[in-house]
C-alpha cells in the first residue's frame, strides 16, 4: 500500500487551458475591428468635411460667376446698340432713349477719389493716436466710438448730409473756398460756380466721413499686432515716434494698411443712398466740384424702378457692369502693388 503510494508521481503543474489563448485572440480582434471602424469613420468625416468646405468655397465662385454673367447678359443690348462709345458718351437722355456712362463714371471716380484723399490721412492719424499716443483710459472709449460710426446705416449719413451738413457747407465753407481758391489760375475752376451746398464735393466729404471708421479700425488692428520688442528696440536706438511708425510699424503692417484702404475705397465706390441724397443727381459734367453731378450707384438707385424701355434697363445693367469692372481693377491694382513691394523687399 505504501509502496504504491510512493511510486505514484505527483504532478503539481496545472495544464494551461486553450480557452484563455482564444479569448486573448478574440480581444485583439475586437480591438483591431474597433480601430478599423474608428479610422473608417474618421476618413468619412474628413471626406465630408473636405467636400463641404470645398462646396462653400465653390459657392462663392458660383455666385460671382452668376453675377458677372447676369450683368453681361443684361448689358449686352446697350453695348450692342451704342458700342464702346457708351463709356465715353456724356448724354443720358431717357426721353430719346440715348444713353452714355461718362457722367456717372466721372462722378463715381471723383467722389471716391476725393473721399479717399481726405479719409486716408485722417484714418492714419486716428489709428496712430489710438495705438501709440492715446492714454489707456481713453483708448477703449475712443476705439468703441470709431467702431460705432462704422455701423451707422448709410441712409442716416445721407439724411444728415442733406439736412444738416449741406446747408452749413453751402453757407459758410463753399463761399470761403470760392473766395480763397477760386481766383487761382489752375485749381480755381474746381471751386467756381454757385454755392448750393450739394454737389460732387459734398458727396465726397460725406463718403470720407463714412469710410474713415472702416479704414481707421483696420489700421488700428494691424498696428496693434506689431511686436512690442521691435518698437522698444527702435526707441532704445533713439528713434522718434514718427521714425518708429515710418520705419517699423508701416513696413510690418503694409499689407493690412493697403487692405484697409481698399476696403474703404470699395465702400466709397459702391455707396448708394448717402451719395444719392447729396450729389445733386444732375446728368451733366462740370469742372466745378460745387456743381451737382451723378454717380453710377445713384443713377441705378434713382432710375432702375422707373426704366420703362428695354434699352434703358440694359443701359443701367451696363452701368452696374462698369462699376463691377472698376472695383475689380482697383482690387487687382492693390494686389499687384503688394506683390511689387514684396519683390522689392526680396531684392533688398
Amino acid at each position: 500500500m505504501s509502496a504504491d503510494i510512493t511510486s505514484t508521481p505527483l504532478n503539481h503543474s496545472a495544464p494551461v487551458p486553450q480557452d484563455a489563448g482564444k479569448a486573448q485572440a478574440d480581444a485583439e480582434l475586437v480591438v483591431q475591428q474597433a480601430m478599423h471602424r474608428t479610422m473608417r469613420n474618421q476618413r468619412i468625416q474628413d471626406f465630408i468635411f473636405h467636400k463641404t468646405t470645398m462646396l462653400f468655397a465653390l459657392s462663392v465662385l458660383a455666385v460671382l460667376l452668376g453675377i458677372i454673367i447676369s450683368l453681361m447678359v443684361g448689358a449686352w443690348p446697350a453695348f450692342k446698340e451704342f458700342g464702346p462709345r457708351f463709356i465715353t458718351t456724356v448724354e443720358w437722355d431717357p426721353v430719346n432713349d440715348q444713353y452714355g456712362a461718362a457722367i456717372a463714371i466721372v462722378g463715381t471716380l471723383a467722389t471716391s477719389g476725393i473721399a479717399l484723399l481726405i479719409a486716408f490721412p485722417v484714418s492714419f492719424g486716428i489709428a496712430l493716436f489710438l495705438t501709440e499716443i492715446c492714454p489707456a483710459s481713453l483708448r477703449r472709449p475712443l476705439g468703441t466710438a470709431v467702431e460705432l460710426l462704422a455701423g451707422i446705416p448709410s441712409i442716416i449719413y445721407g439724411m444728415w448730409g442733406l439736412f444738416v451738413f449741406a446747408p452749413l457747407f453751402g453757407d459758410y465753407v463753399q463761399p470761403l473756398l470760392k473766395s480763397v481758391l477760386g481766383p487761382l489760375p489752375i485749381i480755381g475752376q474746381f471751386f467756381s460756380g454757385p454755392t448750393m451746398g450739394i454737389g460732387i464735393l459734398t458727396a465726397a466729404l460725406i463718403l470720407a466721413v463714412m469710410i474713415i471708421p472702416f479704414i481707421s479700425s483696420v489700421m488700428r488692428d494691424v498696428f496693434e499686432i506689431v511686436p512690442a520688442v521691435l518698437k522698444e528696440s527702435a526707441y532704445g536706438l533713439g528713434c522718434t515716434r514718427w521714425e518708429v511708425v515710418r520705419k517699423i510699424v508701416l513696413p510690418y503692417t503694409k499689407t493690412g494698411v493697403v487692405g484697409g484702404v481698399m476696403l474703404g475705397l470699395g465702400r466709397a465706390l459702391g455707396e448708394t443712398m448717402a451719395v444719392t441724397f447729396v450729389i445733386g443727381n444732375a446728368n451733366k459734367l462740370s469742372w466745378s466740384l460745387f456743381a451737382a453731378g451723378n454717380s453710377i450707384a445713384s443713377t441705378l438707385a434713382n432710375e432702375f424702378a422707373e426704366s420703362d424701355t428695354p434699352l434703358h434697363t440694359s443701359s443701367l445693367f451696363a452701368l452696374a457692369l462698369i462699376l463691377f469692372v472698376i472695383t475689380f481693377i482697383v482690387l487687382s491694382a492693390a494686389k499687384l502693388m503688394l506683390a511689387g513691394m514684396s519683390r522689392k523687399e526680396g531684392v533688398k
